[in-house]
């Protein structure tokens, strides 16, 4: 089964991601998921694109958080959720407050 750029949030607020076969994979001890994606690199723009859905835990629950805990490697970076409808992108950095580990 082929690795995929895949990533998950955690109910305490962990945003994970990595080349993986499942976004269970992301999951560290006994954490659960409230959702997760896809993401590819805009190095030009500087942002880090999400989409889709993970088939397991469903598309993020952003509402669930009002802090994100970000990996320290992305800071500087524009996170941003497509919907795959007319819903409005989820800019991450404008939404929740983050905080990178």
């Amino acid at each position: 089964m082929p690795l995929l750029p895949k990533f998950i949030i955690t109910t305490s607020g962990y945003f994970r991601m990595g080349m993986v076969n499942q976004h269970r994979d992301l999951l560290e001890g006994d954490e659960r998921c409230i959702g997760g994606g896809y993401y590819r690199f805009d190095h030009v723009s500087a942002r880090l694109m999400l989409d889709r859905s993970s088939w397991d835990f469903g598309i993020p629950k952003w509402h669930y958080l009002d802090r994100i805990k970000v990996p320290s490697y992305l800071r500087g970076m524009r996170i941003i959720y497509q919907y795959d409808d007319n819903t409005p992108d989820f800019v991450v950095n404008d939404e929740l407050e983050v905080e990178y580990y």
